[in-house]
């Protein structure tokens, strides 16, 4: 019996991948729970298992004290000493319960044992798959699918289940329950009530994992993927380099007519993957990460946002930004930049409205009423170039160049404050003038347009009154010819009964034309009879 219990205990950690020492705890955990459940104690109860007889015994631990104050706890020494218990390091010793009273166990506490047992054979086969399993996050692994939880989709692992959430799902891919399928392990959770493993179908490190299992040249190192980004279902960015100068990074990726990327792309359900080479340089990374659009000049505008400025031609900005703003947002993501894109024209206006607001400045600065062109130098020097600057430095600011007073800075911010309201005005006016301007050119085009509907109207209305006449012209002649038909027909039909009794021939006789006779044998029949030999006529006369 004690053999059938080890063997038994031994077959489970073989099945479930379980130490022998995990299961051999909890069957003592469970039935020390078991014993405590029964006796109804509040001793500290423990069990151990013998491996060569099979047999369970359990003990209370009480620890050995002066002044016994809980005795379910506690234990004096002399009374330690009477049961010839030895204590642990811990002052701790182990009474034995009387194996009578283990007998009367009953199945209540069984249940409650079985429980606690396969409580804790989970709990280990978590932490196996805890184990095996964090180890390889960004791993690729293949499995089936199994079933279907609220979206979610379970995938059979072989040892244990994986979960694919919605969220990690392609939206340009569908399973049915027994596909294969191949995600990246992205997550293991130690504590989930079901499947621990976590997958993905959207992560960059799939396309990394995909490359990498195409391009031998990936794999043995002499291509590295810098990075990846893409937009799951629909469009993936790649940034490559080479190690080797012989080597085209590029190239080795694509393969012979595009072979190695096209089962990337059939794996991915028809995504479409960018191979771009990588550069230190972010202008030549930024201008490649923008292909298939052509780039004119890329401009760093302010290196600690990480902002830049990229400028095309104008039939190749709408290329650049792409659809819904997606080559743009993928190549910012994989240059770790953000990208303002400008068509030429653009940039072209940027720089004339800016050519124009420092001419304004200028003005402005050289008109300020009682501020000397030397001032005015000075807080150009100064770095204040404009009414605004001035009212931004304001008295305080202005008493810090040499040579301003603080007198001559309040007449100074006086003088600014003065520009600024002509400032106010003019625009005010130059609005006014073009709002009037688009109103009246609002009111010719609605005039013109006022015109051309009239036009088209009379038009349509001609084109109605000619359609009607000649309707009505042509209903008119139908008539008449219709009139002149029957008429005609009457006649026809009445002269074909007349001459009916006339037009009945008699029967000819056989080897005579129907027809009649020819023109010449008519000819012929009408001639006077001469009485020449041959002749037919002659012959009979003389008879």
């Amino acid at each position: 019996m004690s053999n059938e219990i080890f063997q038994a205990i031994e077959q489970v950690g073989r099945e479930k991948g379980i130490e022998v020492d995990i299961i051999i705890q909890a069957v003592e955990d469970a039935y020390a729970a078991a014993a405590k459940k029964y006796f109804r104690t509040k001793e500290d109860l423990g069990a151990k298992f013998d491996r060569e007889t099979g047999s369970l015994a359990v003990f209370a631990r009480k620890k050995i004290v002066d002044e016994v104050t809980n005795p379910d706890l506690e234990i004096s020494p002399d009374e330690a000493q009477d049961l010839a218990l030895p204590a642990n390091d811990e002052g701790i010793v182990e009474i034995q319960k009387p194996r009578e009273e283990l007998a009367q166990l009953g199945r209540i506490a069984a249940q409650a044992a079985k429980q606690i047992i396969f409580q804790k054979v989970r709990e280990a086969e978590r932490d196996n798959v805890y184990k095996e399993y964090f180890s390889r996050v960004g791993e690729l692994v293949n499995g089936v699918v199994k079933r279907f939880e609220r979206g979610n989709i379970i995938i059979d692992l072989g040892r244990t289940e994986g979960l694919l959430p919605k969220k990690e799902q392609s939206k340009a891919e569908r399973y049915s329950q027994g596909d294969r399928i191949r995600a990246v392990i992205v997550d293991v959770d130690r504590n989930a009530k079901g499947p621990q493993v976590i997958l993905s179908r959207t992560d960059e490190r799939l396309l990394i994992k995909l490359f990498e299992m195409e391009v031998p040249e990936i794999y043995d190192g002499t291509v590295a993927i810098e990075k990846a980004v893409h937009d799951s279902g629909d469009r993936a960015k790649v940034a490559v380099r080479s190690k080797d100068r012989d080597v085209d990074p590029v190239g080795a990726c694509v393969g012979m007519k595009g072979s190695r990327v096209q089962s990337i792309i059939r794996e991915l359900r028809g995504e479409k993957i960018d191979i771009v080479e990588f550069s230190d340089d972010v202008s030549t990374f930024v201008t490649n990460s923008l292909n298939p659009a052509k780039i004119n000049r890329v401009q760093i505008t302010d290196s600690e946002s990480r902002t830049l400025e990229v400028v095309v031609d104008d039939e190749q900005l709408s290329l650049a930004i792409g659809k819904k703003g997606q080559n743009v947002r993928l190549a910012s993501r994989l240059v770790g930049w953000k990208i303002d894109i400008k068509s030429e024209q653009e940039k072209k206006r940027e720089v004339e409205a800016e050519m124009e607001r420092m001419a304004r400045d200028t003005r402005e600065m050289a008109a300020l009423e009682g501020v000397s062109e030397k001032i005015v130098q000075k807080l150009r020097e100064s770095g204040i170039g404009s009414l605004d600057g001035i009212l931004a430095a304001q008295v305080e600011g202005l008493t810090q160049i040499p040579g301003v007073g603080p007198k001559t800075a309040e007449k100074i911010v006086a003088a600014a404050e003065a520009g600024l309201t002509v400032r106010a005005e003019r625009e005010e006016g130059e609005r006014l003038q073009r709002e009037q301007e688009e109103a009246e050119a609002a009111a010719q085009q609605a005039e013109e347009q006022a015109r051309l509907a009239d036009e088209a109207a009379a038009m349509e209305a001609a084109r109605q009154e000619e359609e009607a006449a000649a309707a009505a012209a042509g209903s008119d002649a139908a008539g008449e010819a219709a009139g002149e038909d029957s008429g005609g027909n009457g006649a026809t039909d009445q002269g074909n009964e007349d001459a009916q009794p006339f037009s009945e021939a008699p029967e000819a006789p056989n080897g005579v034309d129907e027809a009649g006779p020819s023109p010449d044998r008519r000819e012929e029949s009408l001639a006077p009879d001469t009485g020449a030999p041959g002749s037919g006529s002659g012959e009979r006369r003389e008879d």
